[in-house]
């Protein structure tokens, strides 16, 4: 592609988490004050109350997770560091600004907006650092930042929504490549004797029931894994981190894990295929919580894929989405 002369912005689009153990509660009442999370009829008014209740109820526990990490997560620094790498290849094609905008926890949609203002950026591109949609990840960044925009009347700032990537070609030679990494780990071990499991950020089934494709989109994109892999190995996937009581995405990987176990699985990989950002869920309930499970189970050998993070392959992977959305702008 030639070089392109206007200044084009691109915003990363992610959850946010805590940084401190002061963080985790506005956080989690940040979280689940979220229409697109928690739906209620006379939502306003009740979605609140709800939120306090939940997060009274999950505080302790989270505080618990994330003293297990070092007391805070380290996805904003991650974050950060895929903006800058981002930003740096794009800077081959012309003149880009690569900025965050978490949906929970600093830096908030807002505060980024009123960046893109300040800079006088005309032109956007949204690119969710989620590769698979679903209405309560990509469909609430989307929303709240359209929500943002309305409110500024001074705002001039015209943008286009990278949709997904979940099967886009680059994205699963990144992931697939760092997949034979943690293979890798298992030096000795034959491909027979191998089990990858693919766990997935769980979503409540009455979302997918409304017809979002997130379910859809992660099975695709194990699929098309699998396949660069040559079928080589025995996989399945999972859901993990559920929060409610109402009926999740299954199976859940907490379940799943002692079953295999108990299946005679000795090597088990577990590939967290809907992060591309190491936080919470992989450090602590992946890395710490599941892995004393596997090991009650009788698995011998338990490891954790790191998230693709800033892997010069997505990066790359990433730079090509952005460009090829400027390209179909209209």
């Amino acid at each position: 592609m030639s070089n392109i002369s206007e200044k084009i912005a691109v915003v990363l689009l992610n959850l946010g988490a805590p940084e401190s153990l002061d963080d985790v509660k506005p956080f989690l009442r940040n979280l689940f004050n979220d229409p697109d999370i928690i739906d209620l009829p006379m939502g306003k008014i009740l979605r609140p109350i709800l939120a306090w209740n939940i997060t009274r109820k999950r505080l302790p526990e989270s505080m618990e997770i994330y003293e297990n990490i070092g007391g805070g997560s380290p996805l904003r620094e991650l974050s950060q560091k895929q903006a800058e790498a981002l930003e740096s290849k794009l800077s081959e094609n012309g003149s880009f600004k690569v900025y965050i905008a978490m949906r929970y926890w600093h830096p908030f949609t807002k505060s980024t907006v009123e960046d893109l203002i300040a800079e006088g950026i005309k032109k956007v591109i949204l690119l969710p650092l989620y590769p698979q949609y679903s209405i309560t990840s990509t469909g609430s960044s989307l929303h709240e930042f359209e929500r943002v925009i309305k409110k500024r009347k001074d705002s001039e700032i015209e943008f286009r929504l990278i949709h997904d990537y979940h099967d886009y070609p680059s994205y699963i030679d990144a992931l697939t490549e760092r997949i034979l990494e943690g293979i890798e780990k298992f030096n000795g071990v034959g491909d027979d004797d191998m089990y990858l499991l693919f766990s997935a950020h769980g979503v409540p089934l009455s979302v997918i029931e409304k017809g979002d494709p997130y379910e859809k989109q992660v099975r695709t994109t194990v699929d098309l894994v699998v396949s660069k892999l040559e079928n080589k190995y025995h996989h399945s996937i999972s859901f993990q981190s559920r929060v409610t009581k109402v009926e999740w995405l299954g199976p859940a990987t907490d379940k799943i894990i002692p079953e295999l176990g108990k299946n005679g699985v000795k090597n088990l990989l577990v590939i967290p295929v809907a992060f591309v950002n190491d936080h919470s869920e992989t450090l602590f309930e992946l890395g710490i919580f599941n892995r004393d499970l596997a090991t009650k189970a009788g698995i011998e050998r338990y490891e954790v894929m790191p998230a693709l993070n800033d892997s010069p392959k997505f990066i790359s992977a990433l730079k090509e989405l952005v460009l090829q959305r400027i390209e179909s702008w209209n």
